[in-house]
């Protein structure tokens, strides 16, 4: 039974790092894509306007 016992918790991980994959590999894409893309480049916008209207010059 002590082998059981080993080999449980590999077990286990091995599902949910499985179903962490399929998790990130079916959100990728799909109608949400574009919503989120114009999210990410709205803030990149915003950091980069931001950056250009600083006072300080970077070194």
């Amino acid at each position: 039974m002590d082998y059981v016992s080993a080999l449980l918790p590999p077990a286990v991980m091995a599902v949910f790092f499985i179903g962490l994959i399929r998790v990130i590999v079916k959100t990728q894409g799909g109608a949400n894509k574009a919503k989120e893309d114009a999210v990410v480049d709205a803030a990149l916008a915003r950091a980069e306007g931001a950056r250009q209207q600083s006072p300080h010059p970077e070194a």
